[in-house]
């Protein structure tokens, strides 16, 4: 077991030096977490990408350990965000997937690149007065949240509050207090969202395509397949997984800003070479990605990795951020590298489970920090890097910055 205090502040700020010293000696580690609670972490690349894939760690929360289903309880035995991809296994996640990949299509979130450039813009403009400005509630926060509410049809007065019950499930389930806010924020959630869903199902014709339908929700209501439909409950978690997944993009946004300001040459290099923006994200997203570690899997038997036995009924952590700094694939890991082309990255995961939004994410992070980058290119870190403060922690799932004060 390492007895390194995973939890510190200090180890928050930077990671990737810890899991360097856990990587190096052993791709597999006993942990203790929040509240004395242990689970088991997946370290290097080669056997995270293979645990991601792996059918004997199940995402089906009702095998969770019951010290994790009560902290994160809000939805029966569903988990905190209810019935949806990500805390399911098959066969109800291949159906599931299969009813959900007909309205989020891969067209349909590319079709969205020229709204999300406008939304940009308009934020972007603010922040052209100059001065000092906090890239993460101009632009970080606010692009991501307006994207999927407009995508979803959520009207424009009612986003500030999702934008509230968001963080509040997001807060890192460390104490007692924490676990009471999340159940609030999904309660909350979960209040309105059923309210919307059935007003939009007396508004929609189940005969319609899902292609035709004015907004992501509606498609999802009438998205079919041999008169199969998601639930109530199943659109209830979608909903709720794809609102909560959008904080996902404001750590992508937020952590790769910081990442090129705190690299002014790769800065300099991306502003004289905007084509190499795509590869850039990409970099960005394995240097310092929004997600330090895969919400848990619970083995549903004894499972042996790189000759470690994990007893059956435990909570595994494929730890991202360590697998994505490995030596063994990746040249100078902690290199930013933004022309970097072999980059087999795990920010959206792996197998079934990988990230069914990853188009929609590779959009706004290339538009919004394409945009800041291109209008910017001088800007410089307000202040001094370990002043920064990180969210999650003690939870480690998340990866991302309170605020980012930047000189324009």
């Amino acid at each position: 077991m390492t007895k390194a205090d995973l939890q510190s502040e200090a180890f928050q700020a930077n990671p990737y030096q810890g899991y360097a010293v856990l990587r190096s000696d052993s791709p597999v580690h006993y942990v203790k977490g929040p509240m004395g609670l242990g689970s088991w972490l997946i370290t290097r690349h080669q056997e995270a990408k293979a645990a991601l894939a792996d059918p004997r760690l199940s995402k089906d929360v009702r095998l969770a350990p019951e010290w994790l289903r009560s902290m994160g309880a809000g939805a029966g035995d569903e988990g905190l965000l209810g019935a949806n991809l990500l805390s399911s296994d098959p066969p109800d996640h291949t159906r599931q997937r299969r009813l959900v990949s007909k309205a989020f299509t891969r067209s349909r979130m590319e079709g969205l690149r020229p709204r999300v450039r406008e939304i940009t813009d308009e934020l972007v403009d603010v922040i052209a007065y100059g001065g000092e400005v906090d890239i993460m509630s101009a632009l970080a926060v606010p692009l991501p949240i307006t994207v999927i509410c407009e995508l979803l049809g959520i009207p424009v007065v009612d986003r500030a509050d999702f934008r509230a019950w968001t963080q509040m499930t997001l807060t890192p389930p460390v104490s007692e207090e924490n676990i009471e806010i999340r159940k609030q924020g999904n309660a909350a959630m979960d209040r309105y969202l059923t309210h919307l869903i059935a007003r939009l199902r007396c508004e929609t014709d189940g005969e319609l395509a899902y292609d035709s339908q004015p907004d992501l929700l509606s498609a999802l209501i009438v998205s079919s397949d041999d008169h199969d439909q998601l639930s109530e409950r199943e659109l209830l978690g979608t909903i709720k997984l794809l609102l909560v997944a959008g904080q996902n993009t404001v750590n992508l946004i937020g952590n790769g800003v910081l990442a090129l300001l705190q690299h002014p040459d790769q800065l300099a290099l991306l502003s004289e070479r905007p084509n190499l923006l795509p590869s850039a994200v990409e970099e960005l997203m394995r240097y310092d990605g929004p997600i330090e570690r895969a919400t848990p899997r619970f083995t549903v038997e004894d499972v042996e990795i790189a000759g470690v036995t994990i007893p059956a009924g435990s909570a595994v952590s494929v730890v991202i951020a360590a697998a994505d700094h490995d030596p063994e694939h990746f040249p100078n890991p902690e290199r930013l590298d933004i022309t970097r082309t072999n980059n087999p990255h795990l920010a959206f995961g792996n197998g079934i489970h990988f990230c069914l939004g990853a188009p929609l994410a590779r959009v706004e992070g290339q538009v919004a920090i394409g945009t800041l980058v291109r209008r910017f290119p001088a800007m410089k870190l307000a202040g001094r890097p370990e002043e920064l403060r990180w969210l999650g922690r003690g939870a480690n799932i998340i990866r991302g910055l309170e605020t980012l004060p930047v000189v324009i």
